[in-house]
């Protein structure tokens, strides 16, 4: 439509030869890489003792691996050509941890830490030209929580606000052309980043409450599924999940509420941190 080639090649991250496979056919089509943007993530909702090990592995495989995968196909390239920028899409949830999505945090952990010390290397061994840019949504309304595989006994909802998905688009691609080091995409990741950074405990009681009563069904019960760790699934392919892209007004109002309810836990947290201070 805008007059650009693109090719479609069919990627199981798990499989490091495929990803090598999709970056060698970027450079026969088109020359070079110049972006190579890590987005393929899964996810299991459910305590750790009531998740199979083999969905738990799936999980760390293709949210981590398929990143680590990526990476090495991408900086081989880089290097060759003396420039590129690799952007991972990782989460809020790598800054704070969750109740019930421990596989799913464990990899988003996993893969800033990930970024942070590729962009040490690259800083330090390769050219100033190469980038390594983490980016760090929120709730986007996407499919992800349809496909998501389940053994928690009750039905995943999207924990709002929710954020459109042209949002974090725009913002991946203003990546694309000014790398930076990390990248918030919508307002809840970054208050509650401040919150656990000024007062961890605060942050994590008020977050885990709220994944409980926002992320899953109160009175909707749901059977055990693998959602799409193993298998493509035939329902939910659209770009949006339905999970209020078009509630934008509610988001707005949301965030505020957030807001409100935020300043007296920040401020009480401040409080206690300087207190430490003191003491010590």
């Amino acid at each position: 439509q805008l007059g650009v080639q693109a090719v479609a090649v069919p990627t199981d991250v798990t499989d490091e030869v495929a990803v090598q496979n999709l970056a060698n056919t970027a450079v026969e089509k088109m020359g070079r890489i110049d972006v190579w943007l890590n987005n393929a993530g899964v996810s299991v909702f459910g305590r750790l003792d009531d998740i199979p090990t083999d969905v738990y592995r799936r999980v760390i495989e293709t949210n981590l691996f398929g990143y680590i995968y990526g990476a090495r196909a991408a900086l081989r390239q880089f290097r060759i050509q003396g420039s590129g920028i690799l952007i991972n899409n990782a989460s809020m949830d790598s800054k704070i941890g969750a109740p019930y999505l421990s596989a799913y945090i464990a990899s988003k952990f996993a893969i800033r830490g990930f970024s942070e010390s590729l962009r040490q290397e690259v800083e330090v061994l390769d050219n100033a030209n190469i980038h390594v840019c983490t980016i760090l949504p929120a709730t986007i309304d996407t499919p992800f929580f349809q496909h998501s595989a389940n053994y928690s006994g009750r039905a995943v909802k999207a924990l709002p606000p929710v954020y459109d998905v042209e949002m974090a688009a725009k913002l991946i691609a203003n990546c694309a052309e000014k790398p930076r080091r990390e990248v918030f995409v919508g307002g809840a990741g970054r208050m509650i980043n401040i919150l656990h950074k000024v007062s961890p405990g605060v942050a994590e009681r008020m977050f885990a409450r709220q994944v409980d009563s926002g992320h899953l069904a109160q009175d909707d019960s749901a059977p055990p599924s693998v959602g799409n760790l193993f298998e493509p699934m035939p329902e939910g392919n659209g770009v949006s999940g339905g999970w209020g892209g078009k509630e934008k007004t509610q988001v707005r109002r949301i965030t505020t509420t957030g807001v409100v309810a935020l300043v007296p836990a920040l401020l009480f947290g401040i409080w206690a941190w300087q207190r430490q201070r003191n003491v010590e």
